[in-house]
């Protein structure tokens, strides 16, 4: 039998069931739950050896806070959380407001992020939430099967991709992916990041079949310098050949393995919010979102723009093809 927590008219229903003389088997027939279950929800929530519903609905709510956040260190320190609120407001992130404080308080309780981000997840602080920067709130999902993703046929798995790629030492290597929309929506953003310079290129296409279409047109000023695309597993992606490079794959539900686009497309949902529909911004919106991004300077470019290392590199690169070519 199923497993599940009483309910508030499951207990109106087994008090009323007591009070007329009904045995917790009897009890636990009726209500579609082991006896067992109806012995433990009156010994823990009963009152005086007197089982009411709206205490026992109480007295349940409240255990299971306190058990679950009872040892949580944010709820002692009512001078932290109105610290924590304040700089939430203002767009400061978990990992900023722990070193801050740490580092203003060095002899007062210490505070993790993972801490903040405990805190803001349970019950206290959910209504938070909606100052984070990612707006990614957290919520438990039901286990179920996942449908088997099968690799795209005539793949090279990323396990074969070489060195210089993985270390980034060669120009013209780059990142695929599709930014995520709502089912319903038709239109789709293909994207490409090259690996060095971090450069963004992305384009809507009417449907996420036509995916392989948009990366042909985005790579097609670039087909000199081009040397390999690293895809997921994506069906939009099975028409990887067409692309005339060398072209790996990581592996089913490793996102990671491909982490600059994944990074990249996670900055541009600063402009393309989550559940957005793509059809609520022109092509024309789109290219002005990646040009300030492509011109915004980077801490691992040594501040230098995506725009300006890519233009950089890429006359390095045609340069050294015309030297090979007259030899």
């Amino acid at each position: 039998m199923a497993h599940s927590q009483f309910c508030k008219s499951e207990r109106n229903e087994l008090s009323i069931l007591l009070q007329k003389g009904y045995s917790h088997r009897e009890i636990a027939k009726s209500l579609g739950k082991h006896h067992s279950a109806v012995d433990r929800e009156i010994k823990r929530n009963s009152v005086k050896k007197i089982y009411d519903p709206l205490k026992a609905q109480t007295k349940s709510k409240t255990r299971r806070q306190k058990t679950k956040y009872q040892n949580m260190k944010i709820n002692e320190s009512p001078e932290f959380v109105d610290f924590l609120i304040k700089q939430l407001r203002t767009g400061w992130s978990p990992e900023q407001i722990a070193g801050r404080w740490n580092y203003k308080h060095p002899y007062d309780k210490h505070f993790s992020f993972k801490a903040i981000y405990k805190y803001l997840y349970s019950a206290f602080g959910q209504h938070l939430c909606k100052y984070l920067l990612s707006k990614s709130y957290y919520c438990r999902k039901r286990k179920g099967k996942k449908q088997k993703r099968l690799p795209v046929k005539n793949h090279i798995s990323i396990e074969r991709r070489p060195k210089v790629i993985n270390e980034r030492k060669r120009f013209g290597d780059f990142e695929a992916d599709v930014l995520g929309s709502p089912k319903t929506d038709s239109e789709r953003l293909p994207a490409l990041v090259e690996r060095i310079s971090r450069k963004l290129f992305a384009i809507k296409v009417p449907r996420l079949k036509y995916a392989v279409d948009g990366f042909k047109k985005m790579l097609k000023p670039y087909r000199d310098i081009l040397k390999s695309i690293t895809f997921d597993n994506g069906p939009e992606n099975a028409r990887h050949l067409e692309l005339g490079c060398k072209t790996y794959f990581c592996h089913s539900y490793s996102a990671w393995e491909k982490g600059q686009i994944e990074n990249t497309l996670g900055r541009l949902r600063r402009f393309i919010k989550k559940k957005s529909r793509l059809s609520e911004y022109s092509d024309q919106d789109i290219a002005s979102f990646v040009e300030r991004m492509n011109n915004t300077p980077r801490k691992c470019l040594e501040f230098k723009t995506p725009n300006e290392v890519f233009e950089e590199l890429l006359v390095k690169e045609r340069k050294k093809n015309r030297k090979s070519r007259k030899y």
